[in-house]
């Protein structure tokens, strides 16, 4: 048994072929399998902290809502029905103390003509100074724009203002989200 090792986590195994040896897609092929199970392992670790601090019955609530009904009634539960369509990304944001603020949103029409929400988010909490901002908003976007009733997800520009010179470079340059 490899020390600290349970049976709900098991040991990263990567399988190594000796032929692969000196050959440079060896190397690729072996730091994608090792990714790909860092990645599993992540997603169980983040649904297993979202099943500790989450009520399965309000969560699956607040799944059932429409989006668009809830900004045009302008209800409460808006931010807490965004925070339900996260994944991993909620158990960061719930661990940290940071929270999601819905900024401004409207409604535009997609390619198929179809009506659906563009939002402005915004970050609260401890997430404001986090060096994991970048991935987190990308993973908010990503989450949030799977919602069929989500046509865009922008972020507020406001929250460029907290990162250094060259955080605020790199998440304009790499990292796969809008300000406005």
């Amino acid at each position: 048994m490899v020390q600290g090792h349970n049976k709900e986590t098991p040991p990263l195994a990567v399988p190594v072929n000796d032929s692969d040896k000196g050959d440079s897609g060896a190397e690729d092929r072996l730091a994608e399998a090792y990714g790909s199970q860092i990645e599993e392992l992540m997603r169980r670790e983040a649904e297993r902290r979202i099943s500790e601090s989450v009520d399965p019955i309000e969560n699956e609530r607040l799944l059932n809502l429409s989006l668009c009904s809830l900004v045009e009634s302008d209800s409460p539960d808006i931010v807490p029905a965004l925070m339900s369509r996260l994944g991993p990304v909620r158990a960061a944001l719930d661990g940290h103390g940071g929270a999601l603020v819905l900024s401004g949103w409207s409604f535009e029409k997609s390619e198929t003509e179809k009506r659906g929400l563009s939002l402005i988010i915004d970050l609260d909490g401890a997430c404001v100074s986090c060096g994991a901002a970048p991935g987190t908003l990308k993973g908010i976007q990503d989450d949030l724009l799977m919602d069929s009733e989500v046509y865009r997800v922008r972020f507020d520009s406001s929250m460029l203002e907290w990162f250094d010179e060259l955080q605020r470079e790199f998440v304009l340059l790499h990292g796969g989200v809008t300000f406005v």
